[in-house]
């Protein structure tokens, strides 16, 4: 007998959630990418200032990288707010 898709009257029918139960949304991930960018500037300039109370010359480095996750942060935020603003006037 050939597999016509249907259920049988003996199989329980299976339920599904139409929407996955989270507590909360989670963002687009350009929203998540400059959330990323953030946490490595904030962490990258405290770094730098460790680096520079101890005397190393090392938080030169540090700097360097706050900026350009903080250029990072500025992108993907701006991409992502450019992509709903796009998304809302054409969905």
């Amino acid at each position: 007998m050939r597999d016509t898709g249907r259920h049988s009257s003996s199989d329980p029918p299976v339920r599904q959630e139409p929407f996955p139960m989270s507590a909360s949304p989670s963002p687009a991930p350009t929203r998540r990418l400059a959330l990323y960018a953030l946490a490595v500037c904030v962490l990258s300039v405290a770094a730098a200032v460790v680096s520079f109370v101890q005397g190393s010359w090392l938080g030169i480095v540090w700097v360097l990288l706050a900026g350009l996750s903080s250029n990072m942060t500025w992108y993907y935020a701006r991409r992502g707010r450019v992509r709903d603003r796009a998304g809302s006037v054409t969905g």
